[in-house]
């Protein structure tokens, strides 16, 4: 599968745990990267300090569905689903 263009789910749902460039503390769930370009492209796509949970992640139809929207819904489900469970 091709990325979509205009999409931007993988740049807003995931987490990203570890800090990078723009975004020292990490990036939340369900927060905008401030890579993120205002038509839903990463700003820092070629770039090095892009990070790594990014270049390895590959669009798959099982986390982005047919629409940004159902790419939204799919990951923020992941994203829950990943979450380490609680004592």
């Amino acid at each position: 599968m091709q990325c979509r263009e205009g999409c931007g789910a993988c740049c807003i749902a995931p987490s990203i745990r570890e800090g990078f460039w723009g975004m020292p503390e990490g990036k939340p769930a369900n927060v905008r990267c401030v890579h993120l370009t205002n038509d839903f492209r990463c700003a820092i796509f070629n770039d090095p300090r892009r990070p790594a949970v990014c270049i390895r992640f590959m669009p798959e139809y099982d986390c982005c569905g047919d629409t940004r929207e159902q790419a939204l819904v799919m990951l923020s489900a992941l994203e829950i689903a990943s979450l380490p469970e609680s004592p």
